[in-house]
């Protein structure tokens, strides 16, 4: 029974085929030419690929054999071998395409539009380049080197597509005023996207940071890492990413800690009324000199002051100095610093003090009752 079942479906499926061929080409339908005609242009695609495959790679190893082993690896070898890749590929697929009876303009027409998209592949590659050591050349900020590249991959990219479609027929003129119109359209729903975009080229050129400051942004610290044209990347000391949008970030206050190079840190330590803030530098003073990460250059020797007189204890300040590379591990240096201060103090036998209270009671009538039986009884066991 299902095997009868099965030969009644394969039969009621070639008879809706065969209907429907001939309803198109008005002619019966012949299943063994077209099994025929089928495997055969499978078989010529498969010799097509195969023989494409091969010329890439003979061509390759005749170029790494002229090259050498260790050329084979450089950048320009990489390209190449990819160029080739892409031509090969596009070789096979046209005379695949011909096998299946694919007209001869939309032949010409694919292998100019391929030929034309190496070519913008190629010059983007050159001119990308040129335009990235003419940058390091002259010592751009790495913020403007980014938002120039990304500006010449995008103007490069919509050439290309266009140049690309051209081949094909199509109407540029039309395509991009169409364009034009539904980008307006999208310009009106994403008014937060091109806010932030057009926030985001203002950060670059007035450049308020740069990649690698540690900076302050909406009471978020971290190192800059990334500033791309919708949001700007920060790398707190905890390694958590944040990523900020660029409006937020131009319409709020920006602390910079890395603009003006080297940083100060304000260290506070407290000392008993009845210490001296003298002996107290006296003691500080050797800890800040020898530690291996405060500066001691001219202008940024390291200091000791007394910045305030509190309620139990006599505020002093350490101001010390340390470059941009060790913003990365201040906290750390503040602890080392503050630690070895404490280690000094209590070695020299100076008080640190904790907050505490002291109570005077000078004439307190309601205590009386409580406080007579303990005066007696202090006085009885003499």
């Amino acid at each position: 029974m299902a095997e009868s079942f099965s030969t009644e479906l394969v039969e009621q499926l070639q008879r809706n085929i065969g209907d429907a061929f001939r309803a198109v080409s008005g002619e019966d339908l012949e299943w063994g030419e077209l099994i025929a005609q089928v495997l055969g242009q499978l078989l010529v695609s498969f010799i097509y690929l195969g023989v494409f495959f091969g010329i890439y790679l003979v061509l390759t190893g005749a170029i790494r054999l002229v090259l050498g082993k260790r050329r084979a690896k450089t950048h320009l070898f990489i390209q190449v071998r990819s160029t080739l890749r892409y031509l090969a590929g596009l070789g096979a697929l046209i005379f695949i395409l011909a096998q299946f009876g694919t007209s001869h303009e939309v032949l010409k027409a694919m292998a100019r539009a391929g030929f034309m998209a190496l070519g913008f592949y190629v010059a983007w590659l050159v001119l990308a380049r040129l335009i990235k050591d003419s940058m390091v050349r002259y010592k751009m900020d790495p913020s403007i080197r980014q938002l120039v590249e990304n500006l010449f991959s995008v103007v490069v990219s919509a050439l290309a597509v266009v140049t690309v479609l051209a081949q094909f027929g199509f109407d540029v003129v039309s395509i991009v005023a169409g364009l034009g119109i539904v980008g307006i359209a999208v310009g009106f729903a994403a008014q937060s996207t091109l806010s932030n975009f057009i926030a985001g080229i203002t950060l670059l050129i007035e450049r308020p940071f740069r990649i690698g400051d540690w900076v302050t942004i909406n009471g978020q610290d971290g190192k800059v890492v990334k500033i791309a044209l919708r949001t700007t990347w920060l790398r707190t000391r905890d390694n958590i990413f944040a990523m900020i949008p660029n409006d937020s970030v131009a319409s709020s206050d920006i602390i910079n800690y890395s603009a003006e190079g080297v940083t100060r840190l304000n260290i506070p330590v407290g000392i008993a009324y009845k210490e001296s803030a003298k002996a107290a530098r006296d003691v500080l003073m050797p800890v800040l000199l020898t530690h291996p990460e405060v500066l001691q250059g001219a202008g940024m020797e390291p200091r000791v002051l007394l910045k305030s007189l509190g309620d139990s204890s006599v505020n002093l300040e350490a101001k010390v100095w340390i470059t941009p590379d060790n913003l990365d591990v201040q906290p750390r240096i503040m602890a080392d610093v503050l630690e070895q201060m404490k280690e000094a103090l209590d070695a020299a036998g100076i008080e640190i003090p904790f907050p505490h209270l002291q109570l005077f009671i000078d004439d307190a009538k309601g205590l009386k009752p409580i406080l007579e039986p303990l005066y007696s009884m202090r006085g009885t066991n003499g």
